[in-house]
């Protein structure tokens, strides 16, 4: 065995939290049905309204895969799964762990082509997803394998009372089915394994694949990411160990979803394997998540930025009680300093008693593989890595490690790192290296720094740089200082093309609701735009949205936006391309502004 030998700044601050863990080297089903056997009476989830307990669900997941074997699925068979955060999600997902065969998590409201694709490239022949999307699948199933459809329904998992409500009201909606469409409805799926009797529970390697997750497509190609048993049973490991206030039966409210490594490995399989109870969220809306956090006094939250800050607008959630949370959790995007300063100001002012501790990580290491002590923060800080996981900066695309506090690519190693890109060696190869310390690195392609401490810091996807004059600007900077100002809610900022350039800078605010959109506002920002922004990194126009676009598991889709410039440019006349920038235009408006500005705060910006 290669003796490890990275450097590990870190350690003398985890205080209480272990260096190293065991691992359970079964599966994770296996994993789950020894809590369902420890916990029978436990709730392990709560779905619009209804509690099932670990005893139910465990008697579910069986006689899914009864089913899924006599339906003739096998080891190693890929079968996808196109569902929302909803029992039969569950009941899928650990049926196919049990039986050896893997999960394909795809997101159900995927346009048609990307769920051919990622059919396709699994070789699935066999989906399960809601009766809401059959149409979706009728419409692709000739240019793929399909053989199996099989349909869920959400209000086979609903009380009598809330079953008529939803038939009066989202059922509606739902389109008929043909009453000789060739699927297969869950209920009767899950009756075909009454004539399973031989023993269809297989014990796989802990480093098998077990699932298929999609990266999120907004650095480039969508690729498949092979993940094992063990990468989710170490991180449930790991997710319990660096959060010792937690104890079986403590509730997560699970939003984020099943698709998504935040949503599968954190909000899901950490709880169920280690005895928690799980509030699924079908579909999210602040509103919809505010409600749930104090209905079921909920101890765990996790979520990405967005949600936060859609939180603190909410009006329903002036009066909260919120000392039942004993964690609070942000990753899946950058948590800007500011957001973090009034979500912690919000969190005190409704009795909480602990801060927001943001974590950092990539669906090739499943989620988070780094996250804020409990008991230590550096503003600004992502955390310091979880137990047996190793983070290094290195020269962008090398193996030559950067002194503490200089910027370059952050590394990742350790128990949850992904098998492979599936059916993509080329890629594999690129992103996982192993180096002459003995451990098998991810490449993220990510930007940050390390303190001497072992604080990591992140700074920016590297794909996400603006080069503009020769000079690098990081949005994820410009968005920090843009959020930190008192009329903005969200904000977005993109690279543009530029003939003298090479690209510039352009801004899009989301403003909070007592700010008009209007010529004085949009001074107002510029103004304080000038005083905070370096010349060179002067946003050129700035933009007011009333929400801006997201990727499906709720990040800002920045590439969007970078699309819709590029359509503008194509289609703009010679008179248009040629215009002056906005700030050029309104220079000596924006001057006066600053004046204004630097009145109200007693200072005087240079020029």
């Amino acid at each position: 065995m290669t003796e490890i030998t990275a450097k590990t700044p870190w350690k003398p601050f985890i205080g209480d939290i272990p260096f190293h863990l065991e691992y359970f080297q079964g599966t994770m089903y296996e994993g789950v049905k020894a809590m369902a056997e420890k916990y029978p009476n436990y709730i392990a989830f709560d779905f619009m309204g209804s509690s099932t307990t670990y005893r139910k669900m465990l008697n579910e997941i069986q006689r899914c895969a009864k089913s899924l074997r006599t339906l003739g699925v096998r080891e190693g068979d890929k079968v996808t799964i196109a569902l929302p955060n909803c029992p039969q999600a569950i009941y899928a997902f650990y049926a196919l762990n049990c039986i050896g065969a893997i999960g394909n998590m795809v997101h159900p409201l995927s346009a048609e082509k990307e769920l051919e694709f990622y059919i396709n490239a699994s070789n699935s022949v066999t989906v399960i997803t809601l009766d809401q999307f059959y149409n979706k699948f009728e419409a692709i199933r000739a240019n793929t394998k399909l053989v199996n459809v099989v349909l869920a329904s959400i209000k086979d998992e609903l009380s009598k009372p809330l079953k008529a409500g939803y038939m009066l009201t989202e059922g509606r909606k739902i389109q008929k089915i043909p009453k000789d469409a060739p699927v297969i409805r869950w209920n009767e799926f899950m009756n075909i394994g009454k004539s399973c009797f031989w023993n269809y529970e297989v014990h796989k390697d802990a480093n098998e694949t077990a699932v298929i997750l999609y990266s999120g497509g907004t650095t480039g190609t969508t690729k498949g990411i092979e993940l094992t048993n063990l990468n989710f049973n170490g991180l449930a490991a790991q997710i319990v160990a660096t959060n010792p206030m937690f104890k079986a039966g403590d509730k997560m409210l699970a939003a984020m979803p099943v698709f998504h490594g935040f949503g599968l490995g954190v909000c899901i399989h950490s709880m169920l394997f280690n005895g928690g109870r799980c509030i699924l969220v079908p579909r999210f809306t602040a509103a919809s998540y505010a409600k749930l956090i104090t209905k079921y006094k909920c101890n765990f939250i996790a979520g990405v930025p967005t949600l936060y800050e859609a939180l603190l607008r909410l009006p329903n959630m002036e009066k909260a009680d919120l000392s039942c949370l004993k964690g609070v959790f942000s990753g899946g995007d950058s948590l800007s300093i500011e957001l973090k300063k009034k979500f912690d100001r919000f969190l005190y002012d409704h009795h909480a008693t602990i801060q927001v501790r943001e974590g950092y990580g990539t669906t090739e290491t499943v989620t988070a593989c780094c996250l804020t002590p409990p008991t230590m923060h550096k503003e600004g800080s992502i955390g310091i890595p979880f137990p047996d996981t190793y983070i290094k900066i290195v020269k962008p695309d090398t193996d030559e490690e950067l002194p503490y506090g200089e910027e370059g690519e952050i590394l990742l190693a350790g128990p949850t790192v992904m098998k492979c890109y599936m059916n993509n060696e080329e890629e594999t190869a690129k992103t996982l290296r192993k180096h002459a310390d003995g451990l098998t690195w991810v490449y993220t392609g990510d930007l940050g720094t390390m303190d001497d401490e072992g604080f990591v810091y992140f700074k920016g996807r590297s794909k996400r740089m603006i080069v503009s004059s020769g000079y690098n600007i990081y949005p994820a900077q410009m968005e920090n200082i843009l959020d930190a100002n008192k009329m903005i809610s969200m904000s977005c900022v993109i690279g543009v093309p530029d003939s003298y350039r090479m690209q510039k800078v352009k801004a899009f605010v989301v403003l909070k609701p007592e700010y008009p959109a209007n010529k004085e506002t949009w001074l107002k920002i510029m103004a304080y735009c000038k005083k905070h922004i370096a010349k060179y990194a002067m946003p050129y126009d700035l933009e007011f949205r009333e929400d801006l676009p997201k990727t499906l598991v709720g990040k800002v889709a920045y590439r969007v936006l970078e699309e819709e410039e590029l359509a503008k440019i194509a289609n703009a006349t010679e008179e248009e391309k040629n215009s002056p920038d906005a700030v050029d235009v309104n220079k000596e408006e924006i001057a006066k502004a600053v004046a204004e500005l630097d009145k109200e705060e007693g200072t005087v910006t240079e020029e």
